[in-house]
């Protein structure tokens, strides 16, 4: 006799009534991607850094041409909202205060990897295709390089490129800033 296991998938509406429910905290480390509740891998020194990295060097370089998000959720659609580890955001008034960011209010996504890059490479980079944004990188911080993502479409990104030491990336909504590998990963 085989048994047949059904899986619960939740809208980001439920999710939230979990949370203002109290069944998950704000300290749980976790995301809902694709209607399934997901625990996120804790957060080591190296990806720490890395992410600081990129707050303090986007801020100095961007400014006030756009709001940074450090592990804030983004709502891509009813049942996903990921938390990628440095969202650049269009500006507003109220900082998002009435609603979490969607897809046409992102510039870039930056996710930062070591333990995770198989994960981001194949569960939130096609989530972030399917929901059109424009720019995703993947820092990995094990190979020491940068994959940006552009082009999306429903069956993923039609153009991925890799950035290693000594390279040099723009970012597709600000052609004007550049930014080096060594910046973001040392060197």
């Amino acid at each position: 006799m085989t048994v047949q296991l059904l899986r619960r998938k939740f809208t980001v509406e439920q999710y939230h009534k979990m949370l203002e429910s109290g069944i998950l905290t704000e300290d749980d480390r976790v995301e809902l991607i694709q209607g399934e509740i997901i625990e996120m891998s804790p957060i080591g020194t190296k990806h720490a850094a890395c992410v600081k990295c990129l707050n303090k060097l986007l801020s100095s370089k961007l400014r006030d041409r756009v709001l940074i998000a450090i592990q804030d959720p983004v709502e891509l659609d009813n049942n996903s909202q990921p938390q990628p580890d440095v969202a650049l955001l269009k500006p507003r008034d109220d900082f998002y205060a009435t609603a979490h960011p969607r897809p046409q209010d992102i510039f870039l996504l930056i996710e930062v990897a070591d333990s995770t890059i198989e994960y981001d490479r194949e569960q939130k980079i096609p989530l972030y295709a399917e929901a059109n944004i424009i720019e995703v990188w993947v820092v990995d911080i094990n190979e020491q390089i940068i994959e940006v993502y552009q082009q999306p479409t429903a069956e993923g990104y039609q153009h991925m490129q890799k950035f290693a030491s000594g390279q040099t990336l723009t970012i597709k909504s600000f052609a004007d800033v550049n930014i080096t590998v060594n910046e973001i990963l040392g060197k």
